[in-house]
């Protein structure tokens, strides 16, 4: 692993950040560590949209399909 660090985080941002480690009973670290994660898991704009039309050139796929196709992919990703 590699280590990150981050310079001039205000310091109005590093408290709400420890508040909602806190909250969840995580370090600081192990908080910023997780939300990095996800972030970096996540789909952006334009990797939805290519899925998107990937799902939808298929025969017979609704918009519904589409959007149940990209939240099940997100919840998959958390």
């Amino acid at each position: 692993m590699t280590t990150l660090s981050v310079r001039d985080v205000s310091e109005d941002a590093l408290s709400i950040l420890r508040v909602r480690a806190a909250a969840k009973r995580q370090s600081l670290q192990a908080y910023v560590r997780d939300l990095l994660e996800r972030e970096a898991n996540a789909l952006s704009i334009e990797q939805a949209a290519r899925e998107a039309d990937r799902l939808a050139a298929r025969a017979n796929v609704t918009t519904d399909d589409v959007l149940d196709a990209i939240e099940e992919m997100r919840q998959a990703r958390r």
